[in-house]
């Protein structure tokens, strides 16, 4: 109960503020009150507005996250376990992970155009680097002497690899999918800003064209609880994974 006491008192305090200060100090048109953007949050679900940009929103999150595990684990666990396969895509890495996202956009709509396949492309993208590199920094922080002492038993390379390695780098891997789901709803909502009709992204920049405020604050909090919910999930799935860890 002290540890959900201490985690909720600077919220409270946070949200609080944010009612008090509209009705006092700012204007209330771009910044309203907290309970007047949770009225409209409520009336996006009642009319049931909100469950198709959910639905969409979700459907692009989850193919750009799922394609950048399927592409990031595997290859992480090369580059970490392979040190001639490092020595040659390193620097393309390094120089790749170093190029901001914003400034890759317009090349993704000149390959893939406006459509869904950009935008996933664009979810991709942000959320592979930390899956990528996390695997392959797990790989290489393998305690050496347990590496040694399997192979002073006879471990072939094959076995070493999937008896001791894969093992040893799954709290990496589940950090950085941790940290690549977190990106994914990021890369969404940016993503979403560019020719998207629907989506929860979209739903932000239309409330703001349209000066229909509590309603664009209403869809940031509800990406807001999005994410913590991914990462408390995660979070969750992590600890049962590693659960061999702490033991």
């Amino acid at each position: 109960m002290r540890r959900g006491l201490k985690r909720s008192v600077v919220l409270a305090a946070f949200l609080a503020l944010w009612e008090v200060l509209p009705r006092t100090l700012v204007e209330p048109g771009y910044l309203p009150p907290f309970s007047t953007v949770v009225r409209a949050a409520v009336q996006l679900f009642v009319t049931g507005e909100i469950w198709e940009h959910l639905s969409i929103s979700l459907s692009r999150s989850f193919e750009g996250f799922a394609l950048a595990v399927a592409v990031g684990v595997p290859a992480g666990l090369l580059i970490g376990w392979f040190r001639e396969v490092e020595e040659y895509v390193d620097p393309l890495v390094q120089t790749l992970r170093q190029t901001p996202v914003l400034a890759l956009f317009p090349v993704f709509i000149l390959f893939f155009g406006i459509g869904e396949t950009s935008k996933v492309v664009m979810i991709f993208w942000g959320t592979v680097w930390p899956i990528l590199l996390n695997t392959i920094a797990g790989v290489k922080d393998v305690d050496p002497v347990v590496v040694t002492s399997a192979r002073s038993m006879g471990a072939r390379r094959l076995d070493l690899f999937r008896r001791v390695i894969l093992p040893a780098t799954v709290p990496s891997i589940m950090t950085g999918i941790r940290l690549g789901a977190t990106f994914s709803i990021l890369m969404l909502v940016v993503a979403e800003y560019v020719g998207a009709k629907a989506g929860i992204g979209a739903l932000v920049i239309n409330s703001q064209y349209a000066f229909l405020i509590p309603k664009m604050y209403a869809a940031i909090v509800i990406l807001a609880i999005l994410g913590l919910s991914t990462n408390i999930a995660l979070v969750r799935l992590e600890r049962r994974a590693t659960r061999w860890k702490e033991r």
